[in-house]
């Protein structure tokens, strides 16, 4: 989950209760990484509003790669999820503050499915040539070369790989529930936590790796 923050927004005025929601938020998204191995490493959290985020969640992997599996792309997806998981298990409601981590989520799973070849019904193949309106600079238009009853088995296999990453991340919150409301209350109190001192409160469950896929035995 990699989030690039603007200038401090000092004049933004949020309630308590928001301050409340965000803390939460941001802590779902920390605790789910944390507890996917092939997630990056949280960094720092912050309920600090910048630019247009109302608080971050900075996760950066340890090495630069050039591959990306199946997995730490689900990976990513559970841990962007963890936000609106959290919000819906503490709150018993959902927010707004969401939109950006679902319209990724959204994105990249239909990117699994139409352009990584990685749906195990529709198989390898690319679905949807898209053409640069180079003249526009920056449009892309998708040309649509596929039926419509593939259309339709895209949209449920893009609905399935959101709902199974969404189901996964709140079944670890409610696991580590007690830590969720551990972090959340720290960031109260400081606003901003550290990796060292996010680990301090909660220890991470799995150990890292890269993600990246590994001989099978």
């Amino acid at each position: 989950l990699r989030v690039i923050t603007g200038p401090e927004r000092k004049s933004r005025l949020i309630t308590e209760d928001e301050k409340q929601i965000i803390a939460y938020h941001e802590a779902g998204h920390a605790i789910v990484m944390a507890s996917l191995a092939e997630a990056d490493q949280v960094q720092k959290i912050s309920i600090i509003s910048r630019g247009m985020a109302a608080g971050f969640t900075l996760a950066l992997p340890e090495n630069d790669q050039t591959l990306v599996s199946k997995n730490k792309m689900i990976a990513e997806m559970v841990g962007l999820l963890g936000g609106r998981a959290s919000e819906e298990i503490v709150f018993n409601d959902i927010t707004s503050g969401a939109s950006n981590d679902i319209e990724r989520v959204t994105q990249l799973a239909r990117n699994m499915v139409t352009r990584f070849g990685m749906s195990p019904d529709l198989g390898p193949m690319v679905y949807g040539q898209k053409d640069e309106l180079v003249f526009l600079g920056k449009d892309i238009r998708e040309q649509r070369d596929y039926s419509e009853a593939v259309a339709e088995k895209i949209d449920q296999e893009v609905k399935q790989l959101v709902n199974d990453a969404y189901l996964r991340a709140k079944k670890i919150l409610k696991k580590y529930r007690k830590k969720l409301d551990a972090v959340a209350g720290r960031l109260l109190e400081v606003e901003t936590l550290s990796k060292q001192e996010f680990d301090k409160i909660f220890p991470p469950p799995v150990e890292k790796n890269s993600g990246i896929p590994t001989i099978a035995v």
